[in-house]
């Protein structure tokens, strides 16, 4: 795990960030590991010119490996604090269990340090409980109810 680099996504990254979304069982229906990388380059550069966005990838040997996105929201609650909401979470099957998952998260977690959030959020779908005791692992609390329309 040493030699993984994490770095802001480019947009030559989406194809492998496509295929680490798509390589789950949840993923696999509603992402596309064949299809036009067309829609992935339009939130793409929607994201990218956006200074509230980024998409991290964990880079090992060239290749891409783990991905996250952050998104910083400015709030009213917290007495106006920001918080930081954490998306697309993924690590590649050749690196689970190396401590890639944490490295990462950690590395989101100091990105929300440095623009003064007073929170970090995210979601993980009951599905995954795997997921959701790594999340309660690293410090998250699942301290609320989700929920989600989908349009």
């Amino acid at each position: 795990m040493t030699d993984v680099l994490f770095r802001p996504a480019r947009e030559e990254d989406l194809a492998e960030i496509a295929a680490l979304m798509a390589d789950d069982p949840l993923g696999a229906t509603r992402e596309s590991r064949k299809g036009s990388l067309a829609p992935y380059a339009r939130a793409f550069k929607e994201i990218d010119a956006d200074p509230n966005n980024i998409v991290i990838v964990a880079e090992d040997g060239g290749q891409v490996v783990g991905c996250l996105q952050v998104t910083f929201i400015a709030n009213l609650s917290f007495e106006g604090g920001t918080r930081a909401l954490i998306e697309a979470v993924r690590v590649a099957d050749s690196h689970q269990g190396q401590g890639l998952g944490r490295a990462i998260m950690e590395h989101a977690v100091a990105l929300a340090r440095e623009r003064q959030c007073r929170m970090v959020q995210l979601t993980s779908n009951k599905q995954r409980p795997d997921a959701l005791k790594f999340y309660e692992r690293i410090g998250f609390q699942p301290s609320h109810v989700g929920f989600k329309l989908y349009l």
